[in-house]
């Protein structure tokens, strides 16, 4: 699974979020309740953001997704592309927990997850990543992206395995032919 595995989703359905819960705190509007001009201002705003997360601008487009969500903090375009521009960054602990909050939120959206996922097995933590997968793939079956990354995951996993079997039984021709397999095959292209 590689870095361009990463969902550039950007434009989440607004269909697919829960309505905002009620809080304690100031009253947060609902982003299904804004007007036209809100909508094109919100809209304008983060296709500026992924511009400049086209050009590398990591710092200036952080610095305009935080005032997105500042202003709606339940509006999950924005905190997904925030986590994007985070791990494009290389701040891969800080993406992380950008997708968990997001998630907490809005446990439902499979995007997030598949990022997730992506950034979990970029550290190694491949159970990890198989269960945020299998869960994105069961909240959209047809979410393909995810479908692909989980194969990717199991074939990690299994390669672990034969690797410990390998270590462990230096006679197991089986394994040993497996883990060749697992290890010719080619990484997913970039």
């Amino acid at each position: 699974m590689t870095a361009s595995s990463i969902a550039r989703l950007v434009f989440l359905s607004l269909a697919l979020i829960a309505p905002a819960a009620a809080q304690s705190t100031p009253v947060v509007q609902d982003p299904r309740q804004m007007d036209e001009a809100q909508r094109k201002v919100y809209t304008q705003a983060l296709r500026e953001a992924h511009e400049l997360l086209d050009r590398k601008q990591y710092a200036d487009a952080i610095a305009k997704l935080d005032r997105l969500v500042a202003e709606r903090p339940r509006e999950p375009q924005a905190r997904f592309l925030k986590g994007i521009a985070l791990a494009d960054d290389g701040n891969t602990d800080e993406a992380i927990a950008q997708f968990r909050g997001l998630l907490a939120d809005f446990p439902e959206l499979p995007e997030p997850r598949n990022n997730l996922a992506v950034l979990y097995a970029k550290k190694g933590e491949y159970a990890l990543a198989r269960d945020e997968l299998e869960r994105a793939v069961q909240s959209a079956p047809d979410y393909a992206v995810a479908h692909e990354n989980l194969g990717d995951v199991y074939a990690r996993l299994a390669q672990v395995e034969y690797e410990k079997t390998v270590a462990l039984d230096k006679r197991n021709r089986s394994a040993a032919a497996k883990l060749k397999l697992i290890r010719e095959t080619p990484a997913p292209s970039q």
